[in-house]
């Protein structure tokens, strides 16, 4: 068997590239990380992070860590140029198991990414690495990289072997170049000036959304006891005027009262970007972050669509690394991320349009917000953050809940055709819903269990495959081969017991054979799933169910989906599941 260099290189130590070495690095395999700088970025860029990426960090084992750097509830405001509140964004509802929406340190955050590849042996860091060269073999790539010493000069050339590769290197991304791929949108030609100051002078945790037609600006409170401004800059304002301390004094003049004993962490103009890379793979090479997407910063996303990518991308490497699923799984990537990776761009970009209004665009705009205000519906429409668009996977690893076809899922329930159901069962056209849950994240409420009480579902399931069912002993739904590899990849698996209920217990009662409720297989984790099969099941059932045999026709069709095999390839160790649960 061929030996390479490491499993995958990561091309760019951003906040994307580092996460999704942690998340291989935590599911058994080997990364390497490829960075042209000597240091991490020292100045703050993202300032939002939502749960879901939280439930990443989580995974990866460095919540706990990152914590500190943030601060939940990041209540928005959207106020018109006298102050009045247009709107307020202020979601309170806890879904994914955290609050929906947090402030955070990005330069802070990345260290501890950083640091958390160091539990890894397998795993490295490598700084002033410069790549120049990739080459795909088929079976593997070799990426080239030149070595810089302190003062950006060539010192060497390294070439580095592994099974996959990935750019995480930025909008400017060399790997995207290679691959040769379109990256779609507009670039539009307002550039905006950012100031970050510590010990911050306003005090107040939240954010302010200033659509002033005068100078639209955006005002955000960070932890650490850091303010951010950013300001428009007009179309006769060259970028070389915000090098004057006396222009930069003057458009702080409204936010503070002595803008000159403001202490200065950061300044520098940006131009907002809002494109998107038309494929996300070729080969053996992926693209992640804002290497495969640019979008505008309005609502505090900048960050999060590119963890989305690497938690995504992280477990079919990590399973087709493992051999659990063939390469064809690798395909889903571009299908599943694309199109939300787009949405989220319109969104903001729509954002930044009603930001930019000029007065008479304004007036309208801010009767408009004051009309709606009045509307409950249209209100917490705002407030509740209900514009983000959630993932959700029509194509992908996913299986229609009534066709059972692989690949593709329709979104809702009860599709007609002429009046009449159209090849829906009649549970799912009695369902009081509409919208089917297949291919959405699995929320994740607190629970208890036999062994914990008021625990977050992540602890109890782990972050792979969950088998769960209604009333009913999971292993019934899998065949020998699935209900081994369950047992070779859990700590600890349920084996029922033949001997009955345990004493002091009453038996539940015995299902019916022929209207047992169906499995459910999830994806839990965030916009993810896990690399192989976890069984959540009682210790002991009564009855003892039948040897398992053929595998329900769901459960055939989500492997055919996810292209999984029943086990690792020949030579190929099973990886290491610690901290799993079943």
């Amino acid at each position: 068997m061929t030996t390479f260099d490491t499993d995958v290189v990561v091309i760019g130590a951003g906040p994307v590239g580092l996460t999704l070495a942690n998340l291989i690095g935590v599911r058994g395999h080997r990364a390497t990380v490829l960075e042209a700088r000597h240091e991490l970025i020292d100045y703050p860029r993202g300032v939002g992070l939502d749960d879901e990426s939280i439930r990443t960090l989580r995974t990866a084992g460095l919540w706990e860590r990152v914590r500190p750097f943030t601060v939940p509830h990041h209540v928005v405001r959207l106020v018109n140029g006298t102050g009045k509140v247009l709107a307020t964004n202020n979601p309170r509802t806890e879904e994914f198991g955290y609050p929906r929406k947090h402030g955070f340190v990005q330069p802070l955050v990345d260290r501890e990414l950083a640091a958390g590849l160091d539990r890894f042996a397998g795993t490295e860091l490598r700084f002033g690495h410069r790549v120049v060269g990739l080459d795909d073999h088929g079976d593997h790539v070799t990426v080239t990289a030149e070595r810089l010493d302190a003062d950006g000069e060539v010192v060497a050339t390294r070439a580095v072997t592994a099974r996959y590769a990935v750019g995480c290197e930025g909008g400017s991304s060399f790997t995207r170049k290679w691959m040769g791929v379109g990256f779609e949108g507009d670039s539009p030609s307002t550039r905006w000036v950012v100031v970050d100051v510590a010990d911050d002078p306003i005090g107040t945790p939240s954010v302010y959304l200033g659509a002033d037609p005068r100078r639209p600006y955006v005002s955000i409170g960070l932890p650490q006891g850091i303010r951010r401004w950013e300001f428009m800059l007009h179309d006769d304002e060259p970028t070389e005027l915000c090098d004057d301390p006396a222009f930069m004094r003057a458009l702080l003049a409204r936010h503070v009262p002595d803008p000159a004993a403001l202490r200065l962490i950061n300044q520098r103009t940006f131009t907002h970007h809002g494109r998107v890379a038309s494929e996300f793979r070729k080969g053996r090479v992926f693209l992640a972050g804002d290497a495969a997407h640019l979008m505008p910063v309005w609502l505090g996303q900048g960050w999060n669509p590119g963890i989305r990518d690497a938690t995504n991308l992280a477990w079919k490497l990590s399973a087709v690394l493992a051999g659990e699923a063939g390469d064809a799984l690798l395909d889903t990537y571009t299908v599943e991320r694309r199109k939300h990776a787009s949405d989220m761009i319109d969104v903001n970009m729509a954002a930044g349009t009603v930001m930019k209004m000029g007065r008479l665009g304004g007036a309208v705009r801010d009767v408009a917000a004051s009309a709606l205000n009045l509307v409950p519906k249209w209100k917490s429409y705002f407030t509740e953050l209900r514009f983000k668009p959630m993932p959700r996977y029509a194509a992908g690893v996913v299986v229609d809940q009534a066709t059972l076809v692989p690949g593709r899922a329709r979104s809702g329930f009860k599709g007609t055709r002429r009046g009449k159901a159209a090849g829906v069962l009649a549970p799912f056209t009695d369902s009081p819903g509409t919208v089917s849950p297949v291919g959405m994240q699995f929320i994740q409420p607190r629970v208890n269990t036999a062994d914990a009480r008021d625990v977050l579902l992540d602890e109890v399931t782990g972050d792979w495959w969950t088998l769960a069912t209604w009333g009913t002993d999971p292993a019934a739904y899998l065949d020998d081969a699935a209900l081994a590899l369950v047992r070779r990849r859990c700590r600890s698996c349920p084996r029922p017991s033949a001997r009955g209920p345990r004493s002091g217990t009453r038996a539940p009662p015995r299902p019916s054979s022929s209207w047992a409720t169906p499995p459910a297989l999830s994806r839990t984790g965030s916009t993810s799933a896990p690399a192989a099969w976890s069984c959540c099941a009682p210790t002991t059932s009564w009855p003892p169910p039948a040897s398992p045999g053929r595998p329900p026709r769901a459960l055939a069709a989500l492997r055919e989906a996810a292209s999984l095999t029943t086990g690792p390839a020949a030579g190929q160790a099973p990886h290491s599941l610690e901290g799993a649960s079943a």
